[in-house]
């Protein structure tokens, strides 16, 4: 079954202004410090901003706003709200 189908994305693939909820992370060395600065399944997410060629962006999550690498919210799957 296919994710997408199913609703589930890569933050990396979340436009800016759109809203989702974390559900997981794919193993990473950089796993832990997300999880440290909020980015933990069950947790409300949405991008704000995307720079201009597409890396960093920014999200806001657990009441603030964090800039992330592309490569980095490539390991983060979440689950689009409505």
């Amino acid at each position: 079954m296919n994710a997408q189908a199913e609703g589930v994305v890569r933050l990396s693939q979340l436009p800016a202004g759109r809203q989702a909820i974390i559900r997981n992370h794919e193993e990473s060395d950089f796993q832990l410090t997300l999880m440290e600065m909020g980015c933990i399944p069950g947790e409300p997410v949405s991008v704000q901003m995307i720079a201009p060629m597409g890396d960093p962006m920014a999200i806001q999550i657990a009441g603030y706003y964090l800039s992330i690498r592309k490569k980095d919210a490539d390991k983060i799957w979440v689950e689009l709200t409505i």
